[in-house]
C-alpha cells in the first residue's frame, strides 16, 4: 500500500513517526468523451491565453487571482515554508467520546502505519489507549495545501484517521424540513416499527454495487454485439395513502422473510399487525369486550349441538329425554343419526329404539301412530312429536 504523506503523530511529548495511506479506493466506472461521428477521443488541451499556444505540464504552476484580477504566483517551496506546526505533524488536540463527532463531518478515511521499528512501541501504546478508553482523538494536520481536522480511532490492529470537515463547512438545514406541520398517527408508527423489525439486520460485507455490475454487463454485451433486454421499471409514483403503502410493505416483507424459515419476534409483530389491518380492527378492539362477546356467541351456536349429537349417537335415545329444553339443531341431528343407521352404537335394534321413543311420547299424553320400522319418513314424524313434547 503506497503512502501519500510522511510525518509524525504528536501525542503530548511523544512523537510517533507514521505514514499515511488511503483506506478507501474508488471502483466507479469512468467514461471518456468521444466524437459521436467517429468515436474519436475528445481531449482538453492547455493553452496559455497570452501566447495562444499549448503548454506542457512542466510549464504549469499555481497562482491566486486577486479581487482586481491580478495573478499572484504561489510555488511549492512557498507552501513548504508556511509556519504551521501541522505541516508534517498530526497534532492531537483532545480525546472525546465518539458520539461527539457529527457524522456529517466525516470525510476521507486513512490508515496510519508506524514508520520504522522505533515507532512500533509508541504506536501500539496510542492504539491500546484509544481502544481501552473508548474515545477518539481529535487532531489537526496539513495535507494537499490546506490544514484539516481529523479523528483518530483504533480499528483492529491499526490506527485509522478520518478527515473531518470544519464546523463552518457544514451547511445549516434551512428550508429542508417540511414547511407544514405534519401529524403522524400511532397506527402509522406501529406499521413502520413492524416493517423495520421485519427487514431486520444486514451484513454490510454482503452488500455490493448493483449499478456498477449492470454497467459492466452492458459494456460486455455491447462489445460482443449483443442486446440487453430492458428491465421492468419498479412500482413507484406518488404515495397517495401512507397507511396503505406501509401495510403493503409490511405484508411483502413478511412474506419474504417467512419463505426463508421460522417466524422471528419481529415477524410475529408484523403478522399480528397485518391480521389486525386486514380485519379492519384496531388493537383495542381485538383485545376488548366486543371480540370476546363475539367469540362467546359463536361458541354458543356450535358447542351444544356437538354435545347433543354425541349423546344421541351413543345411547340411541331420543333427545326429548334430556333434562332441560334441548336446542333444535341438536334434535334434528339426533333424528338423522337414528334414521340413517339400522342399529345404534349400543348394539340394540332400531325397532327397539323406536318403541322406546313411542313410550316416551305416550307418557306426555300425546296420541301416537302404530309402531313402524325405523325408516327415514317415520323418523322425521317422531322428531316432530318430540318437538311438540318439548
Amino acid at each position: 500500500m503506497r503512502s501519500i504523506w510522511n510525518g509524525a503523530i504528536s501525542f503530548g511529548l511523544v512523537s510517533i513517526p507514521v505514514k499515511l495511506m488511503n483506506a478507501t479506493e474508488n471502483h466507479s466506472i469512468s467514461f471518456r468523451q468521444i466524437h459521436l461521428e467517429d468515436d474519436g477521443r475528445i481531449r482538453y488541451r492547455k493553452f496559455c491565453e497570452l501566447e495562444d499556444r499549448e503548454v506542457a505540464q512542466a510549464e504549469i504552476g499555481k497562482g491566486y487571482q486577486d479581487a482586481d484580477g491580478t495573478i499572484i504566483p504561489v510555488t511549492d517551496e512557498d507552501l513548504a515554508k508556511l509556519p504551521l506546526p501541522t505541516a508534517r505533524t498530526i497534532e492531537i488536540l483532545a480525546f472525546v467520546p465518539e458520539d461527539r463527532i457529527d457524522p456529517l463531518q466525516l470525510d476521507n478515511a486513512y490508515y496510519l502505519s508506524a514508520n520504522g521499528l522505533p515507532a512500533n512501541k509508541p504506536y501500539a501504546l496510542l492504539r491500546e489507549a484509544l481502544r481501552r478508553s473508548g474515545k477518539v482523538a481529535v487532531a489537526k494536520y496539513a495535507l494537499r495545501g490546506r490544514e484539516r481536522l481529523g479523528m483518530l480511532r483504533a480499528a483492529d490492529e491499526v490506527i485509522t484517521m478520518h478527515g473531518l470537515l470544519w464546523p463552518d463547512e457544514i451547511r445549516a438545514p434551512e428550508g429542508v424540513a417540511p414547511d407544514r406541520k405534519v401529524t403522524v398517527r400511532e397506527k402509522e408508527l406501529d406499521l413502520a416499527d413492524a416493517l423495520m423489525d421485519t427487514l431486520g439486520d444486514v451484513d454490510l460485507d454482503d452488500l455490493h454495487d448493483d449499478y456498477r455490475t449492470a454497467l459492466e454487463e452492458l459494456i460486455t454485451a455491447k462489445a460482443e454485439g449483443k442486446h440487453l433486454e430492458p428491465v421492468a421499471e419498479p412500482e413507484g409514483g406518488k404515495v397517495l395513502d401512507l397507511t396503505a403503502a406501509l401495510e403493503k410493505s409490511v405484508q411483502a416483507a413478511h412474506r419474504a422473510r417467512s419463505a426463508g424459515g421460522e417466524e422471528t419476534t419481529g415477524e410475529a409483530a408484523v403478522r399480528r399487525l397485518t391480521e389486525r389491518t386486514s380485519a379492519g380492527t384496531t388493537p383495542k378492539e381485538v383485545g376488548g369486550k366486543k371480540s370476546t362477546s363475539t367469540a362467546k356467541k359463536a361458541t354458543g351456536r356450535t358447542a351444544p349441538g356437538k354435545a347433543a349429537t354425541g349423546k344421541a349417537a351413543t345411547t340411541g335415545k331420543a333427545t326429548s329425554g334430556n333434562t332441560g329444553t334441548p336446542k333444535a339443531p341438536a334434535k334434528k341431528t339426533a333424528s338423522k343419526k337414528t334414521a340413517a343407521k339400522p342399529t345404534s352404537t349400543t348394539g340394540k335394534p332400531a325397532s327397539t329404539t323406536a318403541a322406546k321413543t313411542t313410550k316416551a311420547t305416550k307418557a306426555t299424553g300425546e296420541k301416537t301412530t302404530a309402531k313402524k320400522p325405523a325408516t327415514k319418513k317415520p323418523a322425521a314424524k317422531k322428531s316432530t312429536a318430540s318437538k311438540r313434547t318439548a
